[in-house]
């Protein structure tokens, strides 16, 4: 496609649509959910975590036992989130649930973590959404200020270096940093 000027169009956003039923639910309920979250889920005290688990789950959500969310962290669509027992989300962390996000027992996500799950097709004019899945298995941490890729699985027990990228499946039982991010050692329990 060529624009007035001769150069080639890369994104003409005009065409751009969501595809029916992406979202998982109807745009009544996705606002719901977002008034849900700005007020009820995001005004709870620190220490209202059954509380912010139940809302979750009222919206779909798979919450599992002593699950610790903080009230910054935002969800994009919380059907479309299973997160194990005894796992915990830091403040200011975006789960951006397009696709689905499966976060596992005992996993520690900190603040300020950007779990991805959707992007866009750069060669289609129309910029088409497409969403994948990210898997985080148990016994995972993901300390401040790292983005995990759509379509990521980080195996279990692997530590991802602060302000790490991850762009691609991380194996388990290892200490993985950089941008993007990559196995460095083996991770080694004290005995």
């Amino acid at each position: 496609m060529q624009n007035n000027s001769s150069q080639p169009v890369y994104q003409d956003l005009k065409h751009f649509s969501v595809p029916k039923n992406f979202r998982g639910k109807s745009a009544w309920v996705v606002q719901l959910w977002w008034i849900v979250q700005s007020t009820l889920f995001g005004w709870s005290p620190q220490f209202l975590y059954e509380w912010r688990n139940f809302l979750l789950r009222l919206f779909g959500a798979q919450i599992g036992k002593g699950v610790k969310i903080r009230s910054s962290a935002r969800i994009t669509y919380p059907w479309k989130l299973e997160i194990g027992n005894h796992s915990w989300v830091g403040d200011d962390t975006e789960l951006y649930t397009l696709g689905t996000v499966k976060i596992g027992n005992n996993v520690a996500i900190a603040h300020r973590v950007y779990l991805c799950t959707g992007t866009h097709d750069y060669q289609a004019i129309a910029f088409d959404i497409k969403s994948y899945d990210v898997v985080i298995e148990d016994e995972v941490w993901i300390p401040n200020d790292v983005f995990v890729a759509p379509g990521v699985t980080i195996g279990r027990g692997t530590v991802v270096g602060v302000r790490s990228t991850v762009l691609h499946d991380l194996p388990a039982g290892k200490i993985c940093y950089g941008s993007p991010a990559k196995p460095i050692k083996d991770r080694i329990m004290d005995s």
